[in-house]
């Protein structure tokens, strides 16, 4: 390909990890690569006189799929690693219950970013949404799929380990203030760097899953034994419905709201502007 030609391919865009977020670059800048390049395309790019085009857009029933399914192995993947813990007297472990919890979610970003942007969380479909990442239009299907794969885990996991389906319920082990405030503050780790990943221009978007799943394993050993490491109302419901335990349920709905609003609030806030800098290329471009 000609000079000409791989310059057009790299200035193109196609949604990668987390795709289909929008930017507030010019076009003649250089696109982020977590939401533009060629990498994790859902199909095949073609290149033609006029330079390379995209791949038709995913359709939303795609999206709510992926969605689905990428949140229901989260919820599956945390609840079950913290009742085989319970049932096997600790063996597991806090750190393995944290890298369980972050392996799990880095494996979905990975599979699934490219076709629904991997929000499994609903604090993080209302974050994009309010700060113009995402549609408001698709909030609401989001949230019911995420809320949906949450029940069908539980459920499915209650059929497994009943009765101890209530050992993976997410609950403060101390009072409720205290895991409202870490879950305030692990939320807005999350968002924080799940904001800086997947919406700035100058990251590497290949390394997505590597960071958001690594936040959540920090996230989960510093949150793990006070509040359960939440950070998503989707992991809180399926669970505490399946087992009929509501305690402390309106921490889970709104620390970890308020905790990403104010993460990708405060990213928003220190990025550097189009103007402060000229982004370099990145050694993941392809």
């Amino acid at each position: 390909m000609g000079e000409d030609g791989a310059s057009a391919l790299a200035a193109s865009e196609a949604p990668l990890l987390f795709g289909g977020y929008k930017t507030s670059r010019a076009a003649d800048r250089w696109r982020s690569i977590l939401c533009h390049g060629n990498c994790f395309t859902v199909k095949p790019w073609t290149i033609d006189d006029d330079g390379p085009s995209m791949p038709a857009s995913l359709s939303l029933a795609r999206k709510v799929g992926a969605e689905f399914i990428g949140t229901f192995m989260l919820v599956f993947a945390s609840t079950a690693a913290a009742i085989i813990d319970h049932q096997s007297g600790g063996a597991v472990t806090l750190l393995g219950l944290a890298a369980c919890s972050g392996i799990a979610a880095m494996i979905i970003i990975l599979s699934t970013g490219h076709i629904s942007g991997a929000h499994l969380n609903p604090s993080v479909t209302i974050a994009f949404a309010t700060f113009k990442h995402f549609s408001w239009e698709k909030v609401l299907v989001y949230i019911a799929a995420q809320m949906s794969a949450s029940l069908c885990a539980a459920f499915t996991l209650k059929a497994i380990f009943h009765p101890g389906l209530g050992e993976g319920v997410t609950v403060p082990s101390g009072t409720a203030g205290a895991a409202f405030l870490m879950e305030f503050i692990i939320g807005f780790n999350l968002m924080f760097v799940t904001t800086a990943v997947a919406t700035d221009v100058r990251a590497v978007g290949e390394l997505a899953g590597i960071a958001v799943g690594a936040t959540v394993t920090m996230n989960s050993l510093i949150a793990g034994r006070i509040s359960g490491a939440s950070m998503n109302p989707a992991r809180t419901l399926g669970p505490a419905m399946a087992a009929n335990d509501y305690k402390a349920i309106w921490v889970y709905f709104t620390a970890p709201i308020l905790g990403t609003l104010t993460g990708a609030g405060a990213y928003s806030a220190v990025k550097l502007r189009d103007d402060d800098a000229t982004p370099t290329m990145r050694s993941f471009r392809r």
